[in-house]
């Protein structure tokens, strides 16, 4: 059997952009991962536009709430094997200590919850953000990790980065 990899997605509300990646990886995933997001400064609630778009898409939003990135630090926490951040706040951050070393890379997507305009414009802003979100992880999904090095592992994973 291949081993499950834990996948942590972080942002700093955890309101939109981190949510909708567990949601994705969990889904293209099939089985292979078990997708969790959180965030540095979680926001009180997932936001409306992004429960409302993965409705639309048919995507499960059940259970899906926002949680600090501490839940992933505490003892009893799953002990992730990649750890992806999606905002450049994110990113700049000083991100705890992951127990098990895992590996990690910067899949930098904007913000759609700071879209301005009318909720069409908003609405789109999430699209694009699901839509790039979808590509790496649909890339990601596919490689086989069981073959890879740590190394080519972490290529791959900075290269899936940058995949618009």
């Amino acid at each position: 059997m291949e081993k499950t990899y834990n996948v942590l997605f972080l942002c700093s509300g955890n309101s939109a952009r981190s949510i909708m990646a567990e949601v994705l990886l969990n889904h293209w995933g099939r089985g292979r991962f078990r997708a969790f997001s959180a965030g540095s400064h979680p926001a009180a609630e997932v936001h409306p536009l992004t429960l409302e778009l993965l409705e639309r898409l048919e995507f499960p939003t059940e259970g899906l709430h926002t949680k600090s990135w501490n839940e992933f630090t505490a003892p009893g926490a799953p002990v992730m094997d990649f750890v992806f951040t999606v905002c450049d706040k994110t990113r700049d951050e000083p991100c705890p200590e992951w127990p098990g070393q895992p590996l990690t890379a910067h899949w930098g997507v904007p913000d759609p919850v700071l879209a301005q305009g009318d909720e069409i414009m908003r609405m789109n802003a999430f699209r694009e953000a699901f839509h790039t979100l979808e590509s790496r992880v649909k890339l990601f999904a596919s490689l086989p990790l069981a073959q890879l090095d740590r190394l080519h592992a972490q290529l791959e994973i900075d290269r899936i980065g940058t995949v618009e």
